[in-house]
């Protein structure tokens, strides 16, 4: 029993110490947020069409290889 008393304490504390932490956040503003989601979303569309051109030139290329 004081294995399950001293597992809930340490939960406790541990979600009292991530409340103290996430309140010591800064949060973006949302033209913050959105300015950062806007470039993360054309960096991943840029570099999936990157990986896909790359993709495109080596089938080719294999399949010029084997045939």
């Amino acid at each position: 029993m004081s294995k399950l008393n001293e597992g809930v304490g340490s939960l406790r504390t541990f979600l009292e110490e991530v409340k103290v932490e996430l309140l010591k956040c800064t949060w973006p503003t949302k033209k913050e947020l959105v300015g950062q989601s806007i470039v993360v979303i054309v960096s991943v569309i840029i570099l999936g069409a990157f990986v896909g051109l790359c993709d495109l030139v080596n089938v080719n290329f294999l399949q010029f290889i084997i045939h």
